[in-house]
């Protein structure tokens, strides 16, 4: 399995037409890209347990999406649906993390600390 991972903080004062064209490229990905097995969205928990190690920004929004293998994440980012949201993801971002997995259940534990 593979997983394209999106820290994200969006820009202060976004206006709503921007948020808007942002959320519809959003749903169009999800909605239009046949690799794409699970995408989720949410926003961080400000109440909960702090878990940060270290210095790092903070980021509201995440977004995960999920797919069979390598080659599905490959389909996904050439997908023309994707490149759209990438743009309003541009336009509508201050800053964001991006980051993409190869994954196990965690009962193959050995995949996760390396020797």
């Amino acid at each position: 399995m593979t997983f394209h991972v999106v820290l994200y903080r969006p820009k202060p004062g976004l206006d709503s037409g921007a948020r808007q064209r942002f959320i519809s490229a959003l749903a169009a990905a999800r909605r239009d890209i046949g690799a794409v097995r699970r995408f989720w969205v949410g926003r961080r928990i400000a109440d909960g347990p702090t878990y940060q190690v270290g210095e790092m920004p903070d980021f509201p929004y995440a977004a995960v999406v999920e797919f069979d293998d390598r080659a599905g994440l490959i389909k996904y980012l050439a997908h023309p649906a994707h490149i759209a949201l990438g743009r309003e993801f541009g336009a509508s971002v201050e800053s964001a993390l991006v980051y993409d997995y190869d994954a196990v259940d965690a009962s193959a534990a050995e995949f996760v600390v390396e020797e």
